[in-house]
């Protein structure tokens, strides 16, 4: 039976994509494409999967909040 993960991706200051599964602990990777990033992390979700000893957590979404910065005082 087939799971499916959620993956988390951002891109760091050396411009290597990262991701991570939210409900799986310490379940990250990157790559320097999308396409490299996701083929490691299809490997480390398997990784992961082996060592889980818990029912992992159910993946509910992303969110943003907007937070209105007031200007310094000098």
């Amino acid at each position: 039976m087939a799971q499916d993960f959620y993956v988390i991706i951002e891109k760091d200051e050396d411009n290597y994509f990262v991701g991570e599964v939210p409900n799986l602990k310490g379940c990250y990777s990157q790559g320097r494409t999308i396409e490299e990033l996701m083929q490691n992390m299809r490997e480390v979700i398997e990784l992961c999967l082996e060592d889980e000893t818990e029912i992992p957590n159910e993946f509910i979404g992303v969110q943003k909040v907007s937070i209105e910065n007031e200007p310094a005082n000098a």
